[in-house]
C-alpha cells in the first residue's frame, strides 16, 4: 500500500503578517496532484489542519475544497486533530464525511477503532490518535498521572489490543500528534509541556508498522518506522533550513517500510542575515537573498536611523528586524530577552524566585510552581476547546 503522510497544514496562519492562503492553496493543489500522479492508495494527515480552534472563513473554504478534491479521486484519507485544532469542530459530520472516504478521528475514545483499508496483500488498519491533552483525557484512559507519556501509552494499549484480535498479517499505521523524544522543534510550534515534560519516548509506539507523526514542523526520521512529515510551509524563520516535504510510504506485504520525500512548493525562500547595517547593504554574497523573506539581525553598536526602510531598499521582503548590538564595556552582559531565550515557563519562574530572594526554590516549591503553570495552561486549553 502506498501512503502519503502529511501534517501541520495550519490553514489560516500568516507568516509575519503575510497571508499564506495562496501558498496553502498551492500546497493543496500539489497534494492532490501527487495523489493522482504517484498512485497513492491512502492519505494520512497527522493533525493541526487549522491554525486555531475558530479558523477564518477563507481557511474553512480551503479545507472544504481539499476534502472535495481528495474525495473526487476516490482515495481514502485519514485525518486527526492536533493541538491547534478544535477537535469537536473538526469532527462535526465525521460519520457522513466518512461515507465519502474522508475518515476523521478526533475523539480520544476511538483510538482503538481503526479505519481498515484493503490492498492486494490484505488489510491495513489505520489508528488515529488525535492530540491528547493529558488533563482532559486522563479519566478516559484511566491513568493516575496526567502526562503525555501516560495517556499515549494507554491509547497505544488500546491499539495493540485491537490489532491482536485481527487476522494474522494485518498491517498497522498509527497517526499521532505529539512531541516524541529525538525530534527537533522549531519556534512555530505551540508549547505542550505538562509537569515540565513535553516529549514522549518513541518506544511508546512499538508494535505497529508505521507511525505518522505530526506537531514538529521539520521533516524528521526518528526510525525507519517513526517519522515526522513536518509542515508543508514555513511558519517561522527558525525553519529557514528546513526542506518542506511529505513522505511517500510504501508498505509491503510483510509491513516493511520504504520511504521517499516529496518536496512541497516553496512560495518564497527564507533567509536570516546578520551584521552591521552598512555591511548588509553592501555585501555581494547576500545578492541571492534579495527576493527572499528576510530576518535581519543588526549588530551595530548604535541603532542606525530608519533601518527597516534602508533594508527594504535592497531586501524588499524583509519581515523581521532584530537588534543585537556588539558588546561594549558600557553595556550589561545580556538583555532580559536574551537571558530568557530558550528557557521554558518553568525555568523562567524558578529564575524569578532566585532573583527576588537570592536562593532558588526547593523541591516542594518547584512542584507548586509547575502545578500552577500547568493549571493556567490547562485552563487556556479548556477555554480554547469551549470556543
Amino acid at each position: 500500500m502506498r501512503i502519503l503522510h502529511t501534517s501541520d497544514w495550519h490553514l489560516g496562519r500568516a507568516f509575519h503578517r503575510v497571508s499564506m492562503l495562496d501558498a496553502q492553496a498551492a500546497f493543496i493543489g500539489h497534494l492532490v496532484a501527487t495523489v493522482r500522479e504517484r498512485g497513492v492508495d491512502a492519505v494520512v494527515v497527522s493533525g493541526d489542519v487549522y491554525d486555531r480552534a475558530v479558523p477564518p472563513l477563507a481557511a474553512v473554504e480551503l479545507y472544504d475544497d481539499a476534502l472535495h478534491r481528495l474525495a473526487a479521486l476516490d482515495v481514502p484519507t485519514v485525518m486527526i486533530s492536533g493541538n491547534h485544532d478544535s477537535a469537536r469542530r473538526l469532527g462535526v459530520g465525521a460519520g457522513l464525511i466518512g461515507r465519502a472516504g474522508i475518515h476523521l478521528r478526533t475523539e480520544p475514545g476511538r483510538c482503538g477503532d481503526p479505519v481498515v483499508l484493503p490492498d492486494a496483500h490484505g488489510d491495513v488498519a489505520f489508528y488515529g490518535l488525535p492530540y491528547l491533552e493529558p488533563a482532559l483525557v486522563k479519566d478516559e484512559f484511566g491513568v493516575v498521572k496526567a502526562g503525555h507519556e501516560q495517556v499515549l501509552a494507554a491509547a497505544m494499549e488500546r491499539v495493540r489490543a485491537d490489532l491482536a484480535q485481527r487476522p494474522a498479517g494485518t498491517r498497522s499505521v498509527v497517526l499521532a500528534h505529539a512531541f516524541v523524544t529525538g525530534g527537533a522543534p522549531s519556534d512555530s510550534e505551540r508549547d505542550i509541556t505538562v509537569g515540565g515534560v513535553a516529549a514522549v519516548p518513541a518506544g511508546v509506539f512499538d508494535g505497529v508498522d508505521y507511525v505518522a507523526l505530526g506537531h514538529l514542523h521539520g521533516s524528521q526520521v526518528l526510525s525507519e518506522r517513526v517519522r515526522y512529515s513536518g509542515s508543508p510551509l514555513p511558519y517561522s524563520f527558525s525553519e529557514a533550513d528546513h526542506r518542506k516535504s511529505m513522505w511517500l510510504i510504501d508498505l509491503d506485504a510483510e509491513g516493511a517500510v520504504t520511504a521517499e520525500r516529496v518536496d512541497c512548493p516553496v512560495p518564497r525562500p527564507l533567509a536570516r542575515v546578520r551584521g552591521d547595517l552598512a555591511d548588509l547593504l553592501a555585501d555581494p554574497d547576500l545578492t541571492a537573498h534579495e527576493n527572499s523573506w528576510v530576518e535581519a539581525t543588526l549588530t551595530d553598536e548604535v541603532r542606525p536611523d530608519d533601518p527597516m526602510a534602508r533594508l527594504t531598499e535592497r531586501f524588499p521582503h524583509t519581515l523581521s528586524l532584530l537588534f543585537e548590538p556588539r558588546r561594549t564595556d558600557a553595556r550589561p552582559e545580556a538583555t532580559y530577552a536574551e537571558r530568557l531565550k530558550g528557557r521554558d515557563d518553568h525555568e523562567i519562574a524558578e529564575d524569578f524566585v532566585t532573583h527576588v530572594r537570592g536562593a532558588g526554590p526547593d523541591e516542594d516549591e518547584r512542584a507548586l510552581l509547575r502545578a500552577v503553570i500547568d493549571t493556567v495552561r490547562t485552563d487556556d486549553v479548556v477555554r480554547e476547546v469551549a470556543r
